[in-house]
């Protein structure tokens, strides 16, 4: 009974009613949020494609199925033909078809099952080969511009020889063409497209090498997935164009080769330049040369005009030279007479002007003699009076001269140090004293010290010393 009261309540309040157009779109953009792009594995059934270019199919297994599209613009780049009872591997958008309410699966690409353990095996000896710097473009060879002879390596029995035999006549009839023939799938396929890749590569036959076939699953071209291959092709002394496959498909032999087209025939177009080409690019050139020999030829035939305009007879060269010489003699005599003239005006003038301003020698004569009498008894009297006063400063320096003092028996004492000693009483008995005469010194020790006045005590030794014998 309670229950039955709530739920009347629940339906008592008001809800909002959604339109069937909301719901599926709001279920759609929870979907799409909630499962991201991820591969699913079934077996294709129900198949049918529309004038639209679309594809309708479901996947199932044995207990289940869901309906999916392929949109045109995936569909074409497939690369393969979709039909029932395939087992297919795909990788979806998890969606919701809002006009009709069904869920589906939108395929954004498809491959055969099994074939996502043959990309991972290509993918890591991709990486492994890249690593070795196998793929880098420092070890690309660049093609040759006009091969003489191109080799290649299919299939006898290969669609795709035909593609590349037919280009190769119409774009370039003149190139010779050798064949290596090779299985380019199945088992052993790939040993025995390295042995002719190699082969091609030591018989030397031709300049390029072209390494084709047509398109298929990637179990058909898994032969050029082969790390002998593509060791071969690097190893090749001819430089190598891999056209394997369609547009879309890519080989280790593909990233080997020094060159990838994206099909046989667009191979051969990259091998031999085209004839028709070649041939309209030298009359081009032919043109081009033919109009610059003539412009050539016409800028030097202006030339030899201009020079034999300017070619004179030796006659006529030295009359002209002739005329010209007696000219400037005509022009060197008037122009020499009209020179020397204004010379000797000239000189004339400049001989008054200098007479006019000579000076009057006599009297500045006169006072420079005076001035040198003045100068002469001047300099007399300077030089006695300067005479006198030498002789009295040198009889004053001859009293103070230390030497002359000694002469008249005087000598100076001095202690250990080297001090001149002026007083007894800074002597003490048994010293070492210095004793300088006027000619000599002596050393003597201090025997008594006497405070006495030495001039009053020495004044008779002194009078006798000054008094001539």
């Amino acid at each position: 009974m309670s229950d039955l009261l709530v739920s009347t309540a629940d339906l008592a309040t008001p809800m909002p009613v959604l339109p069937v157009a909301v719901l599926n779109r709001l279920a759609r953009e929870r979907l799409e949020a909630v499962f991201p792009l991820c591969w699913v594995a079934g077996e294709v059934s129900n198949l049918s494609q529309a004038s639209s270019g679309h594809v309708y199919f479901s996947l199932k297994d044995s207990v289940a199925q869901v309906r999916c599209v392929m949109f045109r613009s995936r569909a074409q780049l497939l690369g393969w033909r979709l039909e029932n009872g395939q087992h297919i591997e795909a990788r979806v958008l998890v969606t919701l078809y809002e006009a009709r309410g069904d869920f589906q699966l939108n395929v954004e690409a498809a491959r055969r099952a099994g074939v996502g353990n043959l990309h991972e095996q290509f993918l890591r000896l991709k990486d492994k080969l890249a690593r070795e710097g196998l793929f880098d473009s420092a070890v690309k060879r660049p093609l040759p511009a006009f091969p003489r002879c191109i080799g290649i390596v299919t299939s006898l029995q290969a669609a795709a020889l035909r593609d590349v035999l037919s280009t190769l006549k119409r774009r370039a009839g003149q190139v010779g063409i050798v064949i290596y023939p090779t299985p380019v799938q199945g088992d052993g396929a790939a040993v025995q497209i390295a042995a002719a890749i190699r082969c091609a590569g030591e018989r030397r036959e031709c300049e390029v090498l072209i390494v084709c076939r047509g398109g298929g699953s990637i179990e058909d071209l898994w032969a050029f997935n082969d790390e002998a291959v593509a060791r071969a092709v690097r190893a090749c002394p001819l430089p190598v164009i891999s056209g394997i496959g369609h547009e879309t498909d890519f080989t280790i032999a593909d990233f080997a080769a020094d060159q990838r087209a994206p099909t046989p025939t667009a191979a051969a177009e990259l091998a031999a330049p085209e004839q028709v080409a070649l041939l309209a690019r030298l009359a081009a050139c032919r043109l081009a040369l033919r109009r610059q020999i003539d412009q050539h030829l016409n800028q030097r035939g202006q030339h030899l005009d201009w020079l034999a305009h300017r070619l004179q007879r030796p006659s006529q060269y030295l009359a002209r030279h002739r005329d010209n010489l007696q000219q400037l003699q005509r022009r060197l005599g008037t122009g020499l007479l009209q020179a020397s003239t204004q010379a000797r005006g000239t000189l004339a003038s400049v001989t008054r002007r200098l007479l006019l301003s000579r000076p009057d020698l006599a009297r500045p004569a006169g006072h420079l003699e005076a001035l040198a009498t003045r100068m002469r008894s001047a300099w007399q009297v300077t030089a006695q009076g300067s005479c006198a006063d030498l002789a009295r400063l040198a009889a004053g320096l001859a009293h103070l001269n230390p030497a002359a003092v000694l002469t008249r028996g005087y000598c100076i004492v001095t202690n250990a140090q080297g001090q001149i000693v002026r007083a007894s009483k800074i002597l003490e008995p048994g010293q070492q004293i210095a004793v300088f005469f006027h000619q000599g010194r002596v050393e003597a020790a201090v025997l008594t010290v006497s405070e006495d006045d030495g001039i009053a005590l020495a004044a008779p030794a002194i009078a006798s010393a000054a008094s001539p014998e």
